[in-house]
């Protein structure tokens, strides 16, 4: 009888599974498209959109484009998006390279340290970078003492560029890792045959596979060009330097007056026009990467490549990178932390203090910061992976008959720009009735921060879900089971792995998360990127640090612990 009722039902068109499979559609259109559609709608209004007398138009545009300091603003934008993926790319592949196929002295732990800037946000690298290397950095105080002059301009453009370029290459360094570590050897070997030397070999045949996740990797990072706050709100305020970002920034939240809501509004949809279509760029270009497939069933491992004498120089060069890139970077903030205040010309040990750590402890709103990112962190870690599992079940698990159409909407916010997820998200909860309940809350930082990261989660599990035979589906549903018991019975035991991963990636990525946040957060809801970020702006370089520090320290435990206990895999 049991079989029997269970052959039945999906008959009938509502059992359990299909409305699982209908209930997780329509709230992933919800969630993805519904901040999406209030920017739309207040690009074409002349007022706010919560106002009763808004009335529709296209002023917003020919205000938007018709003003030369917003067309040089665009300008800024793409200049600074190039020059971010050209450094990252050039650092980042030759880090590869050298890191994953030579016998470089020490390349185990370096590149471990070449990672450290993926755990944190985009704000702590770059207060790192101004303590040490900005006009009244220790490193360029120190050079202007002993040569009489400063080599970087942080303040620029380029300077902006560069230090956001450096702080992307981890990035680029870990997609082309997994390209020259994995190559076929016979390829090589081929080459080594018709008398080709090792290098030769390596750089005719090896690097040019690498090209699928250079390009991967190089759209990726433009993306974040055109998209980061952090570097271009430190580095481009003192000269009046504006980018898409910090323009809907200031204009949206630190505007003398009432924010300007309808050119917020179509600044941001061509900001998300701009980015959907290099992530459709990326997708197109990647179409044909399936001819760079050298790793098969039988495929061997591409040999070490000896450096012989060269490997010191190497190590050399690759030392020096690592050392002012990132080792001083992080150092300056944990200096910056410890004195009163920092400087060449007095030995640190002399300035020694635990005044700003005491400031961060004693402050209520500080310490509710801390404790607020953690638990969005933690909380929403777990909502958001079992909330992606099931999308991923779903799309990839089901005869759900609009699967397919539902992985694309999941995979949207790739396309999704933190700055223009909070804003759609700020809009949304004061446009829609109800919505208000949630206004200024954790509960809304998080949804938001989940909404934004569905991809990193599912790119977390799908690979995972293609691996597992679906012959475990069929002897389940043979056997009476739905969809359903099937998945959590059978499946998502087996996905462990996976979800432990996708966990860890979330939590690190809500922690570090600060963009998504500006619009939403009110008193009560600060985050740790939100309060440095208000800090900075007054010049509280102390309790920045201090926060700054505290931030990098949680997630260097979590990150051992998330890998020694869990066994989740972060970032390759």
């Amino acid at each position: 009888m049991t079989d029997i009722a269970t052959d039945q039902a999906p008959a009938t068109g509502w059992d359990r599974s299909r409305l699982i499979f209908w209930g997780v559609s329509l709230l992933t259109t919800v969630l993805v498209i519904g901040p999406i559609a209030p920017i739309i709608a207040q690009a074409f209004l002349d007022k706010p959109l919560y106002a009763d007398d808004a009335n529709y138009t296209l002023a917003n545009f020919s205000r938007l484009f018709g003003d030369a300091a917003i067309l040089q603003t665009f300008l800024n934008t793409l200049y600074f998006g190039v020059l971010t993926m050209v450094v990252a790319q050039l650092f980042g592949s030759v880090m590869a390279v050298v890191i994953g196929r030579t016998n470089l002295p020490g390349r185990k732990w370096i590149g471990e340290i070449l990672i450290w800037p993926l755990f944190v946000s985009n704000l702590v690298i770059a207060f790192g970078w101004l303590t040490m290397y900005g006009p009244s950095g220790y490193i360029s105080i120190a050079m202007r003492n002993w040569f009489g002059f400063i080599p970087w301009n942080l303040y620029s453009l380029t300077g902006m560029g560069i230090v956001a370029g450096l702080s992307q290459a981890p990035l680029a360094y870990l997609m082309c890792l997994g390209a020259v570590t994995k190559a076929d050897a016979q390829l090589e070997d081929a080459a080594r045959s018709t008398g080709a030397g090792p290098f030769r070999a390596l750089f005719s045949v090896t690097v040019p596979m690498m090209r699928p996740a250079m390009i991967y990797s190089a759209v990726l990072n433009f993306v974040v060009g055109i998209e980061m706050l952090a570097i271009p709100l430190l580095f481009g305020a003192p000269g009046s330097i504006n980018t898409v970002t910090t323009f809907l920034y200031n204009v949206g939240i630190n505007a003398a007056v009432r924010p300007d809501y309808g050119i917020v509004g179509a600044a941001a949809l061509f900001l998300l026009i701009m980015v959907a279509a290099l992530v459709w760029l990326q997708g197109f270009l990647m179409k044909g990467s399936g001819r760079f497939v050298t790793v098969r069933g039988k495929a061997s491992r591409p040999a070490t490549l000896d450096l012989g004498g060269w490997r010191w120089v190497a190590f050399a060069v690759v030392g020096t990178y690592v050392l002012f890139s990132i080792i001083v970077v992080f150092t300056g903030i944990f200096m910056r932390a410890g004195v009163s205040f920092l400087t060449p010309l007095i030995p640190f040990w002399k300035l020694l203090t635990t005044a700003n750590f005491e400031t961060v402890f004693a402050s209520e709103t500080y310490i509710r910061s801390i404790i607020n990112s953690v638990v969005i962190a933690f909380f929403g870690g777990i909502i958001g992976t079992f909330f992606v599992a099931v999308i991923a079940l779903v799309a990839r698990r089901s005869e759900f008959r609009f699967a397919r159409p539902l992985e694309y909407v999941a995979l949207f916010p790739r396309s999704l720009p933190g700055i223009i997820a909070g804003l759609g998200f700020f809009y949304a909860v004061i446009w829609v009735p109800g919505l208000d309940l949630i206004r200024g809350t954790v509960i809304v930082l998080m949804l938001a921060f989940i909404v934004r990261y569905i991809p990193v989660g599912f790119g977390a599990i799908a690979p995972a879900l293609s691996q597992i035979g679906d012959e475990l589906d069929r002897g389940a549903r043979i056997s009476g089971a739905d969809w359903w018991t099937t998945v959590t019975q059978i499946i998502l035991p087996i996905l462990k792995p996976a979800l432990f991963s996708s966990f860890a990636l979330l939590f690190i990525h809500f922690f570090k998360e600060y963009v998504t946040a500006v619009f939403l957060y009110q008193p009560g809801s600060e985050i740790l990127g939100s309060t440095m970020l208000q800090l900075s702006a007054q010049g509280d370089n102390g309790p920045v640090a201090a926060l700054a520090a505290i931030q990098i320290v949680i997630t260097a435990l979590f990150v051992i612990i998330a890998r020694r206990v869990l066994g989740a895999k972060i970032y390759g």
